[in-house]
């Protein structure tokens, strides 16, 4: 919600700072996000005359001016068409920033002619589109007065954010209302004095009362619609409201002004009587955004003979949209159900000021004065006469009574306020309030009460129960004054409270930091050609934010692949990535972990030539040391098979404990999934499945076992076997290390050999084996029954014992 400071003071007689009013609004809950002068940017702008201007000798289209800015007589050099003497326009004086484009003007020799700074347009102040000539001021403007306090720039505009509850901050009034009860001047009475009348008013009639309750309606015949005054046009600017005409721009005035939507019709392009209905499935309108709308029996739709005009409570139609050539108008002010309103515009995905107003809840006891003001201005501004106000339907009952207890402010919000100021904030924020005796009986308030009986104003939809009125009070009497009183705390030392899921999680962020990752927080939504390569997603949003985030990921690959893109196309050189999330499937979410390696793996260099990019070994590498933080067995893990369509068919496993618990999958994406996320090089990626790591034995904790090296040293020795070219390593050397699981501490593979020598279809593989004695050392006997076993397990899997 933004407005200007002369705006709120056209509510609120106030005498405040600037400063005073940020910090209150933010006081009272309307939280300031901004607050900014146009004015500013003027600095070093002022209003000059020149009083001559001459053919530059070098330059057919340009002109040499002396220029009067008040203080002394400046040389300029300017090329704008109507340069000439007598003319008064804005001059930039040497210093100043043009807004335009951010140049700093200064005193430069143009085409050999010494200027000294620049006469202006609209356009390069930022104040209109017209570039064809300098701004040109009426013959009386001040010369030598800066520019932006002639034209009433220095005007600082508020951005505040407004909570759903808070409807009655829609308008500048509703937030003048607040800051006169907080203390900081006097709420202006509102004119809403009816103008005159003649004849009678439109026909309307209501046939869908469910989605609107209530609609006045009243003719003004005879305008002419041109230009709406400067005053009104610099607000609306102010704001980042485009002007359009003098009957639009009345009705974005007062929607911003008092937080009332209102509608215009030119009454020449209507047909019959104005009727409220639902839409039938399949009817379309095209509306004033120039978009058509196909609508269903849902919508609540404003209607005449010819049909649809209006989708009621969001946005008017083309067709009836005034012009500069309308004379007759029908001046639309009703009341719209919130919930209907907030439906219809989720269903077309159609956002309006007018939606977020009426969604929210506008005051239904406003249409008579909306209406009565809205008029008034019509007349003030394009002329006309006035009709009798038709209204139609029954306005909804509001303004829910409560009875309080002011000691209530103390007990639920934590601050002690009299009950006499609480009466007041009340009533200053439009409450009526009854002070009661103990019988329940009306009091006078100064006769003294023991309760109060509240009535909640019309513009207060939200205020519902003594707790609400209790936030009232203790917003305007300052939340920073409730003092802060800490939680009593049980005696004794506190317990751990992070589950073990909670500990894992942060043992692997931990670990994977320290390894070279960079964490990355990605979406847990993607959109539907980001989960394509996927599979897809299980679950889709029915009314996502936007487009991009409509699919709930069923992979963490989406989001990290995104991130290796928007980086690499930035001038990264290496990518090294990491996520600890969720994963969405069709049985519900799986904690994961993710990790991508894109780029460079070694940067080129003299020694090592050019750039190694990464490997599936390197991901294998990632997924092995992250599995064995995490407290899985990987001595016993298999690579087994490939890790699915996502991965590079031949470059990419899994990682199981058994044949049927897969643990990880990792390798190399596929370069179709690469070119579908706009990748180019080789990606290597890692998935961990938390949710199948095999629960720990023997209790919960990550604390190790204590540290008791063995007494005598270990023994290595070397093993080479044939076996065939299709065998997997890993499994000859998980049959090695368990030939004797006593003695056999670790078995690796350290060479493969398929050359000369070795027989077609076969490959040599050398396997290193560590035996670890106990109490003695080991005997020639013992070391050669090892050897056997080793030799039989090998075996086992068709591998033969090199000579």
């Amino acid at each position: 919600m933004k407005f200007t400071l002369s705006w709120l003071k056209e509510h609120l007689d106030t005498d405040a700072s600037l400063t005073d009013i940020e910090e209150a609004l933010t006081r009272v809950g309307l939280e300031v996000e901004g607050v900014e002068n146009p004015g500013e940017k003027l600095n070093g702008f002022r209003v000059a005359k020149v009083l001559t201007a001459e053919r530059h000798p070098q330059a057919d289209k340009l002109q040499v001016l002396t220029v009067d800015t008040g203080e002394q007589v400046l040389q300029v050099v300017c090329g704008a068409p109507n340069a000439r003497a007598g003319l008064v326009g804005v001059l930039g004086t040497p210093g100043a920033v043009v807004p335009a484009n951010g140049m700093q003007l200064k005193v430069a020799a143009v085409r050999g002619v010494e200027s000294n700074g620049m006469m202006c347009s609209t356009r390069e102040l930022e104040l209109g589109e017209d570039h064809d000539g300098i701004i040109e001021l009426p013959a009386d403007a001040p010369v030598g007065t800066a520019f932006a306090d002639y034209a009433d720039l220095n005007d600082p505009v508020f951005d505040i954010s407004i909570t759903p509850n808070r409807q009655d901050c829609m308008g500048v009034r509703g937030i003048a209302r607040d800051l006169a009860a907080a203390g900081l001047g006097t709420l202006k009475p509102l004119d809403a004095e009816p103008v005159a009348v003649a004849g009678a008013g439109p026909e309307v009639r209501i046939e869908a009362p469910e989605g609107c309750p209530a609609y006045y309606g009243q003719t003004v015949s005879g305008v002419t619609n041109g230009a709406s005054p400067e005053w009104m046009q610099r607000r609306l600017k102010a704001i980042g409201q485009r002007p359009i005409s003098a009957l639009v721009d009345i009705t974005n005035y007062v929607m911003i002004d008092l937080g009332r939507p209102l509608h215009v019709y030119d009454k020449a392009k209507l047909s019959g009587a104005l009727t409220v209905r639902k839409a039938t499935a399949g009817e379309q309108v095209l509306a004033l955004n120039e978009k058509t709308y196909t609508l269903d029996e849902t919508i609540t739709v404003i209607a005449d003979a010819n049909g649809v005009h209006d989708i009621g409570g969001i946005m008017g139609g083309e067709d009836t949209g005034v012009s500069e050539t309308t004379t007759d108008v029908v001046i639309e002010c009703a009341y719209f159900e919130p919930e209907h309103i907030a439906r219809a515009g989720q269903k077309l995905n159609l956002t309006s000021d007018a939606r977020s107003r009426f969604e929210r809840g506008v005051d239904p006891q406003f249409l008579e004065d909306g209406i009565a003001i809205a008029t008034r201005l019509v007349i003030q501004l394009c002329g006309g006469t006035a009709s009798e106000v038709t209204r139609a339907g029954t306005l909804p009952k509001v303004g829910v009574t409560t009875g309080y207890d002011p000691k209530l402010a103390e007990t639920l919000g934590g601050l002690a306020v009299p009950a006499a100021r609480q009466v007041e904030i009340l009533e200053s924020l439009g409450f009526t309030v009854q002070p009661l005796d103990g019988n329940g009986d009306p009091v006078e308030l100064d006769a003294g009460f023991d309760a109060l009986r509240v009535t909640a104003p019309s513009w207060r939809r939200d205020v519902d129960g003594p707790a609400d009125l209790v936030e009232e009070v203790i917003r305007i009497e300052g939340i920073d004054n409730v003092p802060s009183t800490p939680l009593s705390r049980v005696p004794g030392v506190a317990k751990p409270t992070a589950t073990p899921e909670q500990k894992l999680e942060r043992k692997l962020r931990r670990t994977a930091a320290a390894r070279g990752l960079n964490e990355a927080v990605t979406w847990s939504f993607v959109s539907e050609s980001e989960a394509a390569p996927f599979g897809g997603g299980a679950w889709t949003l029915a009314n996502p934010i936007s487009e991009d985030m409509k699919v709930m990921r069923p992979s963490l690959l989406p989001g990290l692949l995104g991130a290796a893109e928007r980086n690499l196309k930035r001038g990264a050189t290496s990518v090294r990535l990491f996520e600890l999330g969720r994963r969405y499937l069709a049985d519900g979410e799986r904690v994961t972990l993710g990790v991508l390696l894109a780029g460079a793996k070694t940067p080129r260099g003299w020694q090592g030539g050019k750039a190694q990019p990464f490997t599936a070994f390197d991901a294998k590498a990632e997924a092995l040391a992250l599995l064995e933080a995490a407290g899985a067995p990987v001595a016993n893990l298999q690579v087994m098979g490939e890790a699915g369509e996502v991965w590079h068919p031949g470059q990419s496993a899994t990682l199981r404990l058994g044949p049927k618990t897969v643990l990880a999958a990792f390798g190399m994406v596929h370069p179709s999934v690469l070119k579908a996320f706009d990748l180019d090089g080789d990606v290597a990626a890692v998935e961990l499945y938390l949710d199948a790591l095999p629960g720990k034995r023997g209790g919960t904790g990550f604390m190790r076992t204590a540290y008791t090296p063995p007494a005598l040293q270990a023994v290595t020795r070397d093993f080479a076997f044939l076996v065939p070219a299709t065998l997997a390593a890993g499994d000859l050397v998980r049959s090695v290390k368990g030939a004797d699981k006593a003695t056999i501490v670790d078995a690796r593979l350290f060479d493969v050999f398929t050359g000369t020598g070795v027989p077609e279809g076969q490959k040599s593989l050398a396997i290193e084996v560590t035996l670890q004695p106990g109490e003695k050392s080991f005997t020639d006997e013992e070391l050669k029954a090892v050897a056997d076993k080793v030799v039989a397990a090998a075996a086992k899997q068709g591998a033969v014992l090199r000579g």
